[in-house]
């Protein structure tokens, strides 16, 4: 068996060690276009901040210990720039020699990645506007900020760009981001987006919404992006983040079955339309675990998964790959946001029905000190109340949950299976009532009645503040008086059932606290005394966060309360 593998890093890499450990006899090739073969890309932009501070802690394997370790034929600066299927063999030229040769194989492994998106526009190729994907581009990157660059723009506010923007934050530079959409990462739900905003205000960031550059120029001290509303930006660099494209032009030319988006179409073993010729990584267009449709989503983990996937089924193994689901989690400054299964803006554009919950609890136990606030959104269907999706921001412990929510929805499970689950608790890593339990009591009683609830941007869809419903906030009259949801009336939960006779009881009743249980307890009684009582989902915390997302320039909500 002679198996060739074209690119390294997570999918290639992981293919051939896999491939290894499975045949001993096989003859196997590994070619990478640059230098590396295997480094650790998600690590590029730290290394530029100064976190990491060692250029060769990002180099996961070098070539040397491909070939000693694992007997691998590793062909660094060499680019395969066809596939001759018919010939069952590869074009191949040596970029150090300018030699071109061929290479046959039995079985082929495409791991090209996917290239960052170069946008087409005036002055793109100008001195110090970059991309940032391999070590080179880190290298050019260091350099211009080593020499003394004052001001950055960084264009696009997805994972890379809120990363690059943070380093170069942390370098002393004075840096703007332009985003065309009308939130920062756009992957995620736009009400868990203002506590990034907030952070990177808080940093000395200019977050630019909506808007797009629309050229570059010389300036006279470096650079200026132009953008659409006409306005000049000037810089000393410029880091793209638009996006990445599949690197799928050896697919194309071969004759291999391509998506509406440039992956490259697999079945479950990773194989292409030709059986001997598989693909992995950010190349391919796979399915969406949660919502079955085919997707394209460039993360580690699953590159790493799929190479292994193929190399097993090569060798004889039945491995399928189930999909993915997107699980990803960023820092930006202090704060943690992560996601994992459908999005609601995937579900609405699907017309997929769901239902949906907020909880806005402490990482871990608020007597003990140090506990940090969250907002865990949680998306299930509405008639089983298996799970969809989740995002989380906060601090502390947002990595932690969004793992346990990640394995709940590839086993299956549902919102009653949260209510149950057994976590480790001591006061210093959670609560005897995890999160992870709070959201699954607050959605398994939303599914079984016990509190029928009103979401805030239901509440602010409304023809008015409460719509039909008489609003009541049940909290102190000292939160209340900082700030409320407009034509609110405050009757604390502590003086609830003596006052009931205040309440109308001819409309709906709309009732919130700060975060959401005291908005339970209220509706619980309410509900047993007569009234059509509905609790807002997480609270007036929820609340702040859909109307700072509405009104992108607004200071977002500040620590919120755990009742």
């Amino acid at each position: 068996m002679k198996l060739v593998i074209v690119g390294g890093v997570a999918g290639g890499a992981s293919a051939a060690t896999r491939a290894r450990r499975l045949s001993e006899e096989a003859t196997i090739v590994i070619f990478e276009r640059g230098p590396d073969v295997s480094f650790a890309n998600c690590g590029l932009p730290y290394y530029i901040g100064g976190e990491i501070t060692q250029r060769d802690k990002l180099l996961v394997v070098t070539p040397e210990r491909f070939r000693d370790r694992y007997r691998l034929d590793v062909r660094t600066r060499s680019e395969v720039q066809a596939i001759d299927r018919p010939a069952k063999k590869v074009r191949v030229r040596d970029l150090a020699t300018g030699r071109d040769y061929d290479e046959s194989y039995d079985k082929l492994i495409l791991a090209p990645g996917a290239a960052p998106i170069r946008p087409p526009l005036p002055g793109i190729d100008l001195p110090g506007i970059f991309t940032l994907r391999s070590l080179d581009d880190t290298d050019r990157i260091k350099a211009a900020v080593d020499r003394g660059a004052r001001r950055a723009v960084v264009i696009g506010a997805g994972f890379i760009g809120l990363e690059v923007v943070e380093n170069l934050v942390r370098r002393g530079i004075d840096t703007t981001l332009v985003e065309l959409q009308d939130q920062v990462l756009p992957p995620v739900d736009k009400e868990l987006t203002p506590p990034i905003l907030d952070q990177m205000r808080r940093h000395g960031v200019r977050v630019v919404l909506g808007q797009s550059a629309d050229g570059f120029e010389p300036d006279s001290d470096g650079l200026a992006v132009r953008l659409k509303s006409g306005e000049r930006l000037p810089a000393h660099l410029v880091v793209l983040g638009v996006g990445v494209r599949p690197e799928n032009s050896l697919a194309v030319a071969a004759g291999l079955d391509i998506g509406p988006r440039g992956g490259i179409r697999v079945n479950e073993h990773m194989q292409t339309s030709d059986p001997d010729i598989y693909a992995v990584g950010d190349a391919v267009e796979v399915r969406d675990f949660v919502t079955g449709e085919p997707t394209q989503v460039p993360l580690a983990g699953p590159a790493n998964r799929q190479g292994r996937i193929a190399a097993d089924h090569i060798f004889g193994r039945p491995s399928r790959y189930r999909g993915t689901q997107g699980t990803a989690i960023v820092r930006v400054f202090d704060v943690t946001v992560a996601m994992t299964g459908a999005s609601e803006k995937t579900l609405r554009r699907l017309q997929r029905p769901f239902l949906k919950v907020y909880v806005h609890p402490s990482h871990h136990a608020g007597y003990y000190p140090g506990a940090q606030p969250m907002t865990l959104k949680l998306l299930f269907q509405p008639n089983t109340g298996k799970i969809l999706g989740a995002q989380i921001v906060g601090g502390a412990g947002v990595d932690k949950r969004i793992d346990i929510l990640a394995v709940a929805i590839q086993a299956g499970m549902t919102v009653f299976d949260l209510e149950e689950m057994e976590l480790a608790y001591a006061p210093q890593f959670g609560s005897a009532k995890d999160p992870i339990n709070m959201v699954g009591f607050v959605a398994a009683g939303l599914l079984r009645g016990d509190h029928p609830q009103v979401t805030a941007d239901q509440l602010l869809d409304s023809t008015d503040s409460a719509g039909s419903s008489f609003l009541l906030d049940v909290r102190t009259p000292q939160e209340f008086q900082a700030g409320h949801i407009p034509q609110a009336v405050n009757i604390p939960l502590d003086q609830l059932r003596s006052r009931l006779g205040e309440l109308p009881s001819d409309r709906p009743l709309t009732v919130y606290c700060q975060a959401g249980l005291r908005g339970y307890l209220a509706t619980r009684l309410l509900r047993q005394k007569g009234f059509d009582a509905a609790n807002i989902s997480g609270g007036y915390t929820s609340y702040r966060l859909f109307d700072a997302a509405r009104a992108p320039h607004a200071t977002p909500v500040g620590k919120p309360s755990s009742v």
